[in-house]
């Protein structure tokens, strides 16, 4: 009768030591062979007329292994099941290799396995402290997003030259020396650029400019340090090459004609609204750049609130048995400076499963298929924007493009996944004490750099 003993080895880590003796895998053996027997194609025998020695000569060793580590494994499973251990991922062998095992001499097998157990720990939400900021939508925001909208939606005009800073120039980026000679295997590629985003110096330089003409720069100093950023990036290039030349050739001069402020820019942007003045149509824009920031603000409660379960929460971990399942126990083998590279990431993300897994139970949060369609539907609606008008009947076109989503597996679990941490975040904000701060949108702006869940 097949055993399991078990003895600790480390903090949360336990060895399993399985002992099978013949007669608790033999049966299942005999059974297997004889399926074989059954299904086995052999030239020269009948389906299922092969002789039982022959079958045992050709797949007896292989199902006598396959029915041993079987064996093994259920028995394992049915002992962690019945102690209710809460183990990390699967159990590892202790050895590299299993006990040699003969078809033509059974015997009693032990196999060794190394399990990591999954840590006690408390958890305080009603404890967390939050700020909860209010950001203050200025004239200048509002005015910015108008002038966003009239050249969003203007027509784009083709100078013969540029004349002004607002100027779009469709560009040949060729890699050369500080006199415009082309470097020999240098880089060439091709952007699109506002003459705003040169530096002050530099605009001045292409006004009056006109399809074929080049100019020379040097990357450092033809643009601000956060378009360069922009630019280097579209290259290619790294910030160790912002001491290149490139001479850009103007493929195209363009200039964007403003759409004009009136019923027909107010109807493109918001179709189902009627706005009939400039007073409405900001008023419209003020209360989707509140709504945007509302909703940041509310994403930021939520990582305070991550990073503060993440960071008060003690646990402990079988670090040493982990490691070595990175390294051999996933999809991916590592090598063991690798394993111990990614390491610290992985110890976090296996803390907040922990954690949020925990929560989702205590708090009984579920998901259920109203759920996943709803998501599904609002996901449409964010890419139509307004668009959707368009659709003919929207709530049925809707409701036919959420039954289909239903049935994209993919799309399932990872909604399924989005939706949890959403409600589990809501209902937890609900029991945080979180004090509102006014802030400006520049400063905000550097509380989002640092949100990480």
């Amino acid at each position: 009768m097949a055993t399991v003993k078990r003895e600790n080895i480390a903090l949360l880590n336990d060895k399993l030591t399985v002992t099978i003796t013949k007669e608790d895998y033999l049966k299942g053996y005999e059974t297997s062979l004889k399926k074989y027997a059954k299904s086995a194609n052999i030239p020269g025998f009948r389906k299922g007329m092969v002789p039982a020695g022959l079958i045992k000569k050709m797949y007896g060793q292989s199902v006598f292994q396959d029915e041993v580590i079987k064996t093994v494994e259920n028995e394992m499973n049915q002992y962690i099941a019945k102690e209710k251990l809460e183990i990390f991922a699967q159990p590892l062998p202790l050895t590299a290799q299993f006990p040699a095992m003969d078809v033509n001499a059974p015997a009693n097998y032990d196999f060794s396995f190394e399990v990591g157990l999954k840590p006690a720990f408390t958890l305080d939400t009603k404890g967390i402290k939050a700020t909860r900021y209010k950001i203050d939508v200025t004239d200048e925001m509002i005015t910015n997003e108008v002038e966003r909208l009239q050249v969003r939606n203007g027509n784009m005009t083709e100078p013969e030259e540029a004349t002004s800073e607002e100027n779009v120039l469709n560009v040949t980026f060729t890699e050369s020396d500080k006199d415009g000679n082309a470097v020999e295997g240098g880089l060439t590629k091709d952007n699109s650029l506002l003459i705003k985003y040169f530096s002050e110096k530099q605009r001045k330089q292409f006004i009056g400019k006109k399809k074929e003409d080049t100019i020379t720069i040097q990357l450092k100093k033809a643009f601000e340090p956060k378009e360069l950023d922009v630019i280097i990036g579209d290259l290619g290039l790294t910030n160790e090459d912002a001491d290149k030349y490139f001479t850009l050739t103007i493929t195209k001069v363009g200039l964007v004609e403003k759409a004009a402020i009136d019923e027909t820019l107010f109807t493109v942007c918001y179709p189902n609204q009627t706005i009939t003045n400039e007073a409405e149509f900001k008023a419209a824009i003020k209360k989707d750049i509140e709504a945007y920031y509302d909703q940041q603000a509310k994403n930021q409660v939520h990582d305070q609130i991550y990073h503060a379960l993440i960071d008060n929460t003690k646990m402990e971990f079988p670090t040493a048995f982990l490691k070595r399942w990175l390294q051999t126990g996933g999809e991916k083998q590592r090598t063991e400076e690798e394993a111990e590279k990614e390491y610290p990431v992985f110890q976090d993300q296996l803390k907040w499963t922990l954690i949020s897994t925990q929560l989702i139970t205590d708090h009984k949060i579920e998901v259920v298929a109203e759920d996943l369609k709803a998501f599904a539907k609002q996901q449409l609606m964010s890419y139509m924007g307004g668009q959707l008008g368009a659709l003919g009947d929207n709530d049925q076109w809707l409701e036919d493009y959420a039954n289909r989503m239903m049935q994209d597996r993919k799309f399932v679990e990872d909604s399924y996944h989005r939706i949890s941490t959403d409600k589990l975040f809501n209902t937890i904000e609900s029991e945080v004490s979180a004090k509102e701060e006014k802030i400006s949108a520049e400063k905000f702006a550097e509380k989002l750099q640092n949100h990480h869940h």
